[in-house]
């Protein structure tokens, strides 16, 4: 039975109502990893997209989460009232809660919503869809759909599916999802971040698979820590070659470049 919601008290002398905090609410459901590419889908997420969320954030005030549960309404159980994205990001809080890592993102503590949520379907992408409102029947679980646009109202919701290649990317217009239209890339823009979101097929993980990535709003791919690292020593090599040419040259004028 749902627990009833918070109000204003009955009268000046009725108590404070203490809701419970992330410290206090269930942080896993006992349930599998659907499968072993989720966890490297998040990773790349996560790890290709950190170096532009640190310089929008130069504070360092923003969080990310995977598989970790979203609290939106208090319920008995607890966890009725949650729902778990894949990947979320949210912007302008604090990573740590008091000092704590966070056990889970609980709204009525907070308040701020992600900007953007992502879901990676494992069976039929029904659940994903799910627009099934809470109040639609007696204890009725809500769907994720519509706890993602009228519950939290995530600015952006993405559907991600391995085995079809796909990505379906909605934006919330007028408190309701529309769903967006991919460029002439195939990719989704991201306004607010700047970047864009589409599949990517490649090898990653020691797996060959079309992957969910980020690029950036010219259509650049936005790497990870690996091809980061790759880059980076490229563009040594590069240096070098450039130095050790003009050396060469210096050298046929008669000139010591390790004098100058």
């Amino acid at each position: 039975m749902a627990i009833a919601q918070p109000g204003p008290p009955h009268s000046q002398s009725a108590p404070p109502l203490s809701l419970p905090d992330h410290t206090q609410l269930p942080c896993e459901d006992g349930e599998f990893v659907k499968n072993f590419q989720e966890h490297p889908q998040s990773v790349l997420l996560t790890d290709s997209i950190r170096p532009v969320l640190d310089a929008l954030h130069p504070d360092g005030q923003y969080a990310i989460g995977q598989d970790s549960g979203i609290y939106w309404r208090l319920t008995d159980p607890p966890q009725r009232g949650a729902e778990a994205p894949d990947w979320f990001y949210v912007p302008n809080i604090p990573p740590l809660l008091d000092g704590q890592g966070r056990r889970s993102y609980v709204m009525w503590q907070e308040i701020v919503a992600p900007l953007i949520v992502i879901e990676f379907v494992s069976g039929n992408g029904a659940e994903e869809r799910d627009t099934a409102s809470p109040f639609s029947a007696e204890d009725a679980k809500a769907g994720k759909f519509w706890v993602y646009e009228q519950a939290i109202r995530v600015p952006f919701y993405a559907i991600y599916e391995v085995d079809k290649s796909s990505v379906e990317v909605y934006e919330l217009v007028a408190n309701r999802y529309q769903r967006c239209t991919p460029n002439k890339r195939g990719h989704f823009a991201i306004a607010p971040l700047s970047i864009e979101l589409g599949i990517w097929d490649g090898e990653y993980f020691n797996q060959r698979l079309p992957w969910l990535r980020w690029w950036d709003q010219n259509g650049n791919l936005l790497p990870h820590g690996d091809e980061r690292t790759e880059q980076e020593k490229q563009r040594a090599e590069q240096e070098k070659q450039r130095a050790d040419r003009l050396a060469e040259k210096l050298r046929e004028l008669g000139i010591d470049p390790d004098a100058l």
